[in-house]
């Protein structure tokens, strides 16, 4: 495929007499012209960057957009703009297959003044944009089909068992199969897996484990997202600081009635920000920068998208987004830390609905230890619903740090009242909370409680 690539970048280039550069729709390159000019602005920093990096930045991505170029269907003059690198102006050839942008091909326009490509060349040129198209989507689909080796490498034991579905998947993705990946894990999942996630790699579904999840003092078992399996995503990425096409994909999995709240974090700043990790689609979209995503030319909603469903209660669904990896085998660690991240949103629903593993804080650590329902003796007690403000009340006190007038007031009690209670909690559970290690325990107990 990408001596495919290849030759047709060839075949523009000779078209259109100047060297051509072929990018993916989210620019990272696939294939480009030889250049054998001594004029230096035809290598400016922009390209230079692209062949040596073989992506390019959020900011040359977001300038080159700005021009419509994921809504075009034909050539695209950009001028130069050397303050930001393009010393050169540009022609981009929009590839597109069924309305749909695949990717774009570069070439440097001439200098102004000069005659550039003749409009016969151009359209020459753009009937190889359309080839080019045609085997992009193919490849797309192909990924699309990988759920098997996907799911094989999510699920298969330690040892040669892993190594072997790694080196299937591995051979399935082919060259890209090694690039920098992101695990989404949306739980808990109605029905099939969707046909097809904008921008994914593969996609999947893998039972899932665990008991329930709810406020501390709820019966163990009683929570949501242990029912059902959990849909799986890999996603391709450009950067390891640019998670947002992974965030994006996360809310749109999500069912309806989540948007609103996913909405919220519309403008609130950039790939990373704790709010685009907590619901992020809107911030996500606008991080990524606009109308080139992974799934432009198609709607927000479209294909990938969870039904309707309830916006609480037993049934909630959540989404976590691990840490970039870059290799396969690493994809069965960032799974897990998507799983975590699904719970800690179902706990905490402050940093949800998408939430990302670097933003979960002490949750990080409790998925990994609280598969299960927590059954500790010194907290079973207080962990029944008959007690549940009681729980409430020392969780808050810890959140704390055990200042006593801080969980007065967020818990809208006097002093008085704060201190009988929590000298309830430590005749129901036997710990002294003078003590940091009866503290480090009750509190690990209320919040891995919360767990699915």
């Amino acid at each position: 495929m990408k001596g495919d690539y290849q030759d047709l970048v060839d075949e523009i280039s000779a078209l259109l007499g100047a060297p051509a550069t072929l990018e993916n729709r989210d620019f990272r390159l696939i294939a480009f012209g030889a250049h054998d000019s001594d004029d230096d602005l035809a290598m400016d920093p922009v390209r230079t960057r692209s062949i040596l990096t073989r992506q390019s930045t959020a900011d040359v991505r977001s300038w080159f957009e700005g021009f419509g170029i994921a809504r075009a269907t034909g050539p695209v003059r950009i001028p130069a703009a050397p303050d930001a690198g393009v010393f050169r102006g540009r022609i981009c050839l929009p590839v597109r297959y069924r309305g749909i942008v695949q990717g774009y091909v570069w070439l440097l326009d001439q200098e102004p003044g000069t005659p550039g490509p003749e409009p016969a060349a151009l359209d020459a040129a753009m009937e190889v944009a359309q080839r080019i198209g045609v085997l992009l989507a193919e490849e797309a689909k192909a990924g699309a089909d990988l759920s098997r080796e996907f799911q094989a490498v999510l699920t298969a034991g330690r040892g040669w068992q892993q190594d072997m579905a790694v080196a299937a998947l591995r051979a399935a993705l082919g060259p890209g199969g090694d690039g920098l990946h992101a695990a989404v894990c949306v739980a808990p999942w109605p029905g099939e897996a969707p046909a097809s996630v904008p921008g994914a790699a593969a996609v999947c579904l893998v039972p899932r484990r665990g008991g329930g999840a709810g406020e501390p003092g709820d019966a163990p078992g009683a929570g949501p997202a242990g029912a059902g399996p959990a849909l799986a995503v890999l996603l391709r990425l450009r950067s390891t600081d640019a998670l947002a096409p992974a965030l994006t994909a996360a809310a749109r999995l999500l069912p309806r009635t989540a948007e609103p709240a996913a909405a919220t974090a519309v403008g609130a700043g950039t790939a990373g920000s704790r709010a685009q990790a907590a619901a992020g689609a809107g911030a996500a979209t606008r991080a990524a920068g606009s109308g080139g995503s992974a799934g432009s030319g198609g709607s927000a909603g479209s294909a990938g998208a969870a039904p309707a469903g309830p916006p609480g209660g037993a049934h909630r669904m959540t989404a976590g987004v691990a840490d970039p990896v870059r290799g396969l085998a690493e994809l069965p660690a960032a799974w897990e830390q998507a799983v975590a991240a699904a719970r800690a949103a179902v706990a905490e629903p402050r940093l949800g609905p998408v939430a990302q593993w670097s933003q979960i804080g002490p949750y990080r650590l409790l998925a990994s230890l609280a598969s299960d329902p927590v059954d500790d003796p010194a907290a079973r007690t207080l962990l029944s619903p008959a007690h549940r403000e009681l729980a409430r009340t020392a969780e808050v006190f810890l959140d704390c740090a055990g200042q006593a007038g801080r969980a007065a007031a967020a818990l809208g009690i006097h002093r008085q009242t704060l201190y009988y209670r929590l000298g309830r909690v430590e005749q129901l559970t036997g710990l002294d909370l003078d003590a940091g290690e009866d503290r480090l325990l009750l509190h690990m107990a209320l919040k891995a409680s919360r767990l699915a």
